[in-house]
């Protein structure tokens, strides 16, 4: 059983290892998500693909744009796989796809490639494509209307999240780890504690209902943002 993680390194490692037990299942479409404000995807994409090394110089990676794969290319120095970015047309991304290629990674794609993701999804097919902090459902950007409905139906929805660590507030955090179920941790007297487990990631009510059970989060909690901070610095210590 996975417990939290006590550093962000550990949770890389977690995240590698969840994400390796999904593909050796036969899961293709996979995201993980470490969600700080913080959080500089970068290096956190620099540790999270040994994940993948197996694929060698047949896995591909896309950034949003390309001065980011520009900056990668620049920094990462020779590496074995290929640098692309998703870029902003709407058509012809599928060309960036090809058949000698067999698995994919894409650093945080954001609700404005999120056509583009859906048409690199649809060309990879039954090969493995991992996103590593994806924002693809940024209601300003994206929209609450129709369209984004059916955007999530069809194809959001479908996307497997094998590794999830958020701070909630200054107490909890929610966690899954592959193939364990989503969990949620209390901070109890200086250490964090599972006080629930659910078959899918709760929503904003129903993870309030479970806080507001008796003795689960004793305690006034201060604002989100002040635990997200405090939260991050845990992991980083």
């Amino acid at each position: 059983m996975a417990e939290l993680p006590k550093s962000l390194e550990d949770a890389i490692v977690q995240s590698r290892l969840a994400t390796q037990t999904a593909l050796a299942d036969g899961l293709t479409l996979l995201q993980v998500e470490l969600l700080f404000p913080e959080i500089k995807v970068m290096p956190v994409a620099v540790q999270f693909i040994p994940a993948l090394d197996h694929f060698g110089a047949q896995l591909k990676i896309f950034f949003p744009d390309a001065g980011a794969a520009a900056l990668a290319r620049r920094d990462w120095g020779e590496i074995p796989y290929k640098i692309m970015d998703i870029g902003t047309s709407k058509t012809g991304v599928e060309k960036k796809i090809q058949p000698e290629d067999e698995a994919f990674l894409l650093i945080s794609p954001t609700a404005v490639e999120v056509v583009q993701v859906e048409q690199i999804a649809n060309a990879v097919g039954v090969r493995p494509l991992i996103m590593l902090n994806p924002r693809l459902e940024d209601s300003g950007t994206v929209g609450i209307g129709y369209a984004a409905r059916q955007t999530r139906t069809r194809f959001i929805s479908t996307i497997e999240s094998c590794y999830y660590l958020r701070p909630v507030d200054d107490e909890t955090a929610l966690f899954r780890c592959y193939p364990e179920p989503w969990q949620v941790w209390v901070e109890k007297e200086g250490d964090y504690q599972k006080i629930a487990e659910l078959p899918k990631k709760p929503s904003g009510d129903e993870l309030d209902e479970i806080l507001m059970k008796p003795g689960v989060a004793p305690g006034k909690k201060p604002g989100v943002f002040v635990g997200l901070q405090r939260f991050l610095r845990a992991l980083s210590n």
